[in-house]
């Protein structure tokens, strides 16, 4: 089932997989921002990512964010994702056209180019966790693995893959995490190995009509791996009124009087789902001094 998300662990508790068939859920993505095809792979492979890192973070309210700041002509991009898996994304430019790469395939790290990729983690605390390192290649996969290994120190395997047609409709797309516990026996990882060297791409195996709970648990084969649990992940935006009504307080009382003289009607974009909300000046005065109405 498409943006079925499912994680699988081997018998001895040591290593977890989680797997996702995100197809519709990119087609999602394309549909909210309309981008060119590179761009499409790009927000997909980081909103993919994010939901993999997202799903069971502990409670209910924790959000995870992945943002990445490169020189290529995208520019920033963004993807938080929550508990569920549901994930929301935006970058600055959706409109890319660049030559396709060596391989001839979608040229995303080129698109990214140089930069930094963050992780932040708002766990409900008095300040949210915030991770950052370079980049190491934009491609996205290979970058959050790296920040694994030097930020948390955990042993961490990711594959990314977005498949998009002609027309830009997404064919396939989906990712896998695997990642080993402090406690794996490193006997497990040549088992590891030779698994990830017989696996085709994400998105081939997705074509040869394997499932996120298949590909999960072979991920682990070898290793006498269950089904853990599994959820529905979506693109899902929590944008509001009242959120964009806090986010227009954090702007400060100054700047909320000049829009309040200057303007008639204030509207603000939301940038995760292009919904409009609109403001009269009086509206935006009763933000400055709530007694004002």
């Amino acid at each position: 089932m498409s943006n079925s998300i499912h994680r699988a662990i081997s018998q001895d508790g040591s290593v977890v997989a989680s797997a996702i068939n995100a197809t519709n859920l990119v087609n999602q993505i394309e549909k909210f921002h309309h981008p060119s095809a590179v761009v499409t792979a790009a927000l997909g492979r980081l909103a993919i990512a994010a939901s993999l890192m997202g799903y069971g973070q502990k409670n209910e309210e924790d959000r995870l964010t992945i943002r990445i700041d490169g020189d290529g002509a995208i520019g920033s991009m963004i993807a938080v994702a929550d508990s569920h898996g549901n994930v929301k994304c935006c970058a600055d430019q959706y409109i890319v056209e660049i030559p396709l790469n060596s391989k001839n395939k979608l040229d995303v790290g080129g698109a990214v180019g140089t930069g930094t990729l963050s992780v932040i983690k708002d766990l409900g605390l008095k300040e949210p966790y915030v991770g950052t390192i370079p980049l190491v290649s934009g491609e996205i996969a290979e970058d959050l693995a790296n920040y694994y290994a030097t930020s948390e120190q955990i042993p961490t395997v990711l594959s990314l893959g977005v498949l998009v047609a002609p027309d830009l409709t997404v064919q396939h797309a989906g990712g896998f995490l695997i990642q080993l516990l402090p406690f794996a026996d490193e006997a497990c990882i040549p088992v590891l190995e030779q698994n990830l060297a017989n696996m085709p791409s994400f998105t081939q195996m997705l074509s040869d009509g394997m499932t996120a709970d298949e590909i999960a648990l072979r991920c682990l084969d070898g290793l006498t791996p269950n089904l853990l649990d599994s959820a529905q992940a979506n693109y899902v935006c929590d944008c509001s009124r009242e959120r964009t009504s806090k986010i227009l307080i954090s702007i400060g009382r100054e700047e909320l009087q000049n829009l309040a003289d200057t303007q008639e009607t204030i509207e603000v974009c939301c940038h995760f789902c292009d919904k409009k909300y609109q403001f009269t000046p009086k509206e935006i005065l009763s933000l400055i001094d709530p007694d004002s109405n």
